[in-house]
């Protein structure tokens, strides 16, 4: 199933069963749930509130093939703002969390420019990062990615940085705001490069802007991810990271808490 075809089963019902082409290891690709759970937060708030942020919590890992229930609520709702819950369950269990503001615009005399992108060399001279079954996660033969930061993960060469382009290898229609959550959760950790062999990581928590009015994005484009380590001790790192477009418009900043076992 592609990504829209997951929408819309989900946006139909309130249980869905994801396939095993969407998993990351033993549980299902983040960005898949976070904007299946993201998509049912916005049908429960009024029309013209674009989601501003959003928080997520991976608590337990969502297993494919197996059932889970999503549901929606709204916590307050504002003369511009709304605030809303989301959760999928599978077994009476939560395995993922979120809360999310959505927020009209409104007369401000505050502008500031964007973040700038950074500079980067064009997807078609960018290495690819190919899916390979048994190797590579099985979600990536949905998502592509093209190298542009850093080293290539368990390769133990180390860096602050890593990042490239991306996009779905099938294009959509559109492209909404669910199609950018599930993209930018779409590259490993940037802790890999750290790691000699490959070894379990994981996010812990994750929290995403997207910004209003948003840069015009057809179905065909890349978007450029560009991640940096804040700092990673103990078996948890701490990562933030913007999405712009191939024009250099921000469209979204990203924060996560990493878990790594290596």
């Amino acid at each position: 199933m592609t990504f829209d075809e997951l929408l819309s089963v989900s946006a139909a019902q309130n249980q869905i069963t994801i396939p095993p082409s969407w998993g990351q290891g033993r549980a299902t690709f983040g960005g898949l749930t976070a904007a299946l759970l993201f998509e049912r937060m916005a049908d429960v708030v009024a029309e013209g509130r674009p989601m501003r942020s959003m928080q997520v919590s991976f608590v337990g890992p969502v297993k494919s093939d197996e059932p889970a229930s999503l549901n929606a609520e709204i916590l307050r709702e504002g003369k511009a703002v709304s605030q809303a819950m989301g959760r999928i369950e599978q077994g009476d269990q939560p395995q993922l969390v979120a809360f999310a503001s959505f927020g009209g615009g409104r007369d401000s005399s505050v502008a500031v420019d964007p973040l700038p992108a950074p500079d980067a060399p064009p997807p078609e001279e960018c290495q690819p990062l190919s899916y390979i079954k048994n190797v590579t996660p099985e979600f990536t033969q949905h998502i592509e990615m093209r190298w542009a930061f850093g080293q290539m993960p368990f390769s133990g060469k180390g860096g602050r940085e890593m990042g490239g382009w991306m996009q779905f290898r099938e294009p959509p229609e559109e492209i909404t705001d669910a199609h950018i959550v599930a993209l930018v959760d779409a590259w490993p950790p940037a802790l890999l490069p750290h790691l000699k062999a490959p070894a379990p990581a994981s996010s812990l928590s994750w929290a995403m802007d997207i910004l209003h009015p948003r840069p015009k994005i057809e179905p065909g484009d890349w978007l450029l991810y560009k991640a940096t380590i804040d700092q990673a001790e103990a078996g948890y790192g701490h990562t933030q990271a913007g999405i712009w477009t191939q024009q250099g418009e921000l469209v979204a900043t990203s924060r996560q808490t990493v878990t790594v076992f290596g």
